[in-house]
């Protein structure tokens, strides 16, 4: 294993392209449905293709809202981000039916830096059952001392390809691609805001968990 070398501009740029791959697809839905609306004036099409715009739109919105606590936490924020806030970003991601989600936390401010780690790893927790299942985050402790458990149970639940290489800054070739930052990027915050990270898995069940070092 060598130690990934990646500089702040690289650093920028997956992430960045790792936002837009989440919000190209219901952004390319919205100009498709917008396309229908102006071409088509079957009635049954135009309800379709609004129902489908204002799907997309709360999808995109979502997906934003999201991204902007995950990776940026901008600093009009302030020092730390209530967790209640964390929920309402987080239960965005599941619009849909394909992964059922729950939540069990205080109401309590955390520093941002752990609440941008409890959001990566709900994302991450997400492609650990790539059929689909449920989700289950539960926060215990407070602000000091805190512990993070994120279990995704699902058909063919799995962890992450070379999870526990990328949490450590570390890969085979001592790079990191589109795939691996976000699993990279939880293992620079965690070690930013003094958290180990552990995954197990148990049959059907991918346990992600973080506690205070």
């Amino acid at each position: 294993m060598a130690t990934i070398s990646l500089d702040s501009l690289d650093l920028a740029a997956l992430l960045c392209s790792r936002v837009c791959h989440d919000v190209i697809s219901p952004v390319g839905a919205i100009v498709n449905g917008l396309e229908v609306l102006e071409d088509d004036s079957d009635a049954s099409m135009r309800d379709f293709a609004l129902d489908l715009i204002q799907k997309s739109a709360k999808q995109a919105s979502a997906r934003l809202q999201f991204a902007r606590l995950a990776f940026g936490a901008a600093g009009s924020a302030g020092a730390s981000i209530d967790l209640g806030d964390a929920e309402q970003v987080a239960r965005g991601l599941f619009l849909d039916d394909k992964i059922s989600f729950s939540w069990s936390s205080p109401r309590l401010l955390f520093p941002k830096n752990r609440v941008k780690l409890l959001l990566n790893l709900v994302m991450i927790a997400t492609t650990a059952i790539p059929r689909g299942g449920s989700i289950a985050v539960t926060v215990t402790g407070d602000a000091e001392s805190c512990a993070f458990t994120i279990v995704s149970k699902g058909l063919n639940a799995r962890i992450p390809a070379h999870s526990e290489s990328l949490l450590a800054g570390d890969s085979e070739s001592g790079t990191v691609d589109a795939h691996g930052i976000q699993i990279f990027y939880a293992g620079m915050i965690a070690r930013a805001s003094n958290m180990n990270i552990a995954f197990s898995l148990e049959g059907d069940e991918v346990t992600i968990r973080a506690v205070t070092a």
